[in-house]
This record gives C-alpha cells, structure tokens and sequence, in this order.
C-alpha cells in the first residue's frame, strides 16, 4: 500500500479530489478504497458542469478501478462487466460513438457484450420458459444474463446491420423473459 496519509485517514472526501490524486490513489487502493474510487470516478463522469474530455478521463478512471476490482467468482465478474457495459453505454449516448477508442466503439462493447454471455438467445429463452423449475444455479445464470444485457436496447441503434446487431436484438427480445 502506498504510504501517503491519505490511507491512513478515515475521513477523507474522494469526491473533492482531483483526477490525478485519485488516480494515483486508485493504484494501490484495494477493496472498499478501489469500489469508491470507481464510484467517485463515475459520478464525475455524469456530471454535465464537466468538459467532454474531462468526463471522459473520469469514465476511464472508472472503467479502470472497476476492471481491477472484481474477482473471478460467476457474480463478481457479471458486475464488473454490466458495470462496465452501463458506463461504456452512457458515454457512447451522451457523446456519440468513437470508432477509434475501444470504451466508447458501439462495435466493440457489443463485442465484448457477446464475449460475456454463455448462452445463446434461444437457448436462454427455452430455460426462461420454465426457469421455476430450474435449479439455483441455473436460475442465476439466466439472472446474470439479463443483468449483461440491460444497455441492448440502447446500443443495437448504434450499430449498423448485421449478425451481431441481430442476435443482440434477439436478446433484447428474449431479455424481456428472463427472471
């Protein structure tokens, strides 16, 4: 851990830092620290009184604490991925697309999004019609699966046609079943 007082006291305000001292706070932050500086770092990013590049510096201080933070257990990685895709997908509807930056190219998070899911569309639509009946587990993963898709709606009109585009879009329809 990084020995600047600013570990040591327990009263410190992250949302009146600076970018720069978060960030530098954030590379050695861990835990409870790491998830408010990726809320800090988030609630700048929403914060219309801030510059387009501003905001985006923040998103990506964000991203940056929240890939980082979650572990390698189902429900810690769905959180840090939906986490991700809501903010990837906020920034791309406030700003417009950027073909040229990973975080903020519609193709890529719908990319990403696919790389997510480990069930088709079909395949989670015939669980969903009996999910009552289906183990905890398999329950879960349905649950995992409507929580990474809930910025489908927004991000399949960011895309232009094609079959990724149309199997987002039938998730966004089977979405609607799922528990």
């Amino acid at each position: 851990m990084n020995a600047d007082a600013d570990h040591e006291s327990p009263s410190r305000d992250l949302s009146t830092w600076t970018i720069e001292r978060l960030q530098s706070f954030a590379e050695d932050a861990q835990g409870q620290e790491l998830e408010a500086v990726r809320v800090v770092a988030q609630s700048h990013a929403y914060r219309a009184d801030e510059s387009r590049e501003a905001r985006q510096q923040w998103a990506k201080l964000s991203l940056q604490a929240n890939h980082r933070l979650h572990g390698d257990r189902l429900w810690d990685r769905a959180r840090g991925a939906q986490q991700n895709f809501m903010l990837r997908m906020w920034m791309i509807d406030q700003f417009g697309p950027d073909d040229e930056d990973h975080d903020w190219s519609p193709e890529a998070l719908a990319a990403d999004t696919i790389g997510a899911l480990a069930l088709a569309p079909a395949e989670a639509r015939a669980l969903a019609d009996h999910w009552r009946d289906l183990e905890v587990e398999r329950i879960g993963e349905l649950r995992r699966h409507k929580s990474l898709t809930a910025h489908l709606d927004r991000l399949v009109g960011h895309l232009q046609p094609s079959p990724v585009r149309d199997q987002l879009f039938a998730w966004t329809e089977t979405r609607q079943h799922l528990p």
